[in-house]
């Protein structure tokens, strides 16, 4: 059985790309949302980049009454913790992954890779990044949390136990709260993966000062 395709927008900083950024929406946005990422993230001096942005499939999110929009899963508590939905989770990390697969055939390797994304596509990023069965340059979560933590120790491939990550949240977001954001990072670096843990005086979401953040971040391991 194939694998579903994604739809992407895709942005490359120059000619010929060496290193490509996957990076996921949250819900109820798309991929457009995110165009702007390749400008405000590649700096002068860093290699050719590759922005792919997938739009997530349409689905009912029941914490907003039910109505269909763009989410990698379903959202049934407030709480993040409890009643996640795990099988379009595990669909949509498969949907990713072989978006990241994709890019290896397109001549980058995994380990120029980084996946990376924003709410309910950085709690994304971080189920896939320690469960991808290849190295992966770095994952990158701003305002995410832990999604079937339970699976974590069994799941997580040894080839990612370096990835550096890069976790930041905003201290007032009445979304997500930043403890949620503190109990992914505690988790990783309870395994001893290599943590970068920011946080900004902001609520759900990306500061000037975070993206600046991120785009050393990325220049650190490109």
């Amino acid at each position: 059985m194939s694998e579903p395709q994604l739809e992407t927008v895709e942005v490359e900083t120059g000619a010929r790309p060496t290193a490509c950024i996957v990076w996921l929406h949250g819900v109820g946005a798309d991929g457009h949302q995110f165009e702007p990422l390749a400008s405000q993230l590649a700096c002068p001096s860093s290699p050719a980049l590759r922005f792919v942005i997938p739009h997530a499939p349409w689905r009912r999110i029941t914490l907003c009454n039910g109505e269909r929009m763009r989410g990698w899963y379903d959202l049934r508590n407030v709480d993040r913790q409890l009643q996640q939905d795990e099988e379009a989770i595990r669909a949509s990390c498969a949907a990713v992954g072989a978006l990241l697969r994709r890019e290896c055939e397109r001549g980058i390797p995994s380990r120029r890779i980084v996946l990376g994304g924003f709410s309910q596509g950085a709690a994304m990023s971080l189920f896939i990044g320690p469960r991808f069965p290849a190295k992966l340059a770095g994952v990158i979560a701003l305002s995410g949390y832990r999604l079937i933590a339970s699976s974590f120790q069994a799941e997580r491939q040894a080839c990612n136990a370096d990835t550096p990550f890069f976790l930041a949240h905003g201290t007032g977001d009445p979304v997500i709260a930043a403890r949620d954001g503190e109990l992914a990072r505690d988790m990783l670096r309870a395994q001893g993966y290599g943590v970068e843990w920011r946080t900004y005086p902001i609520g759900h979401e990306i500061s000037t000062e975070e993206l600046a953040a991120v785009a050393a971040f990325l220049a650190r391991i490109l």
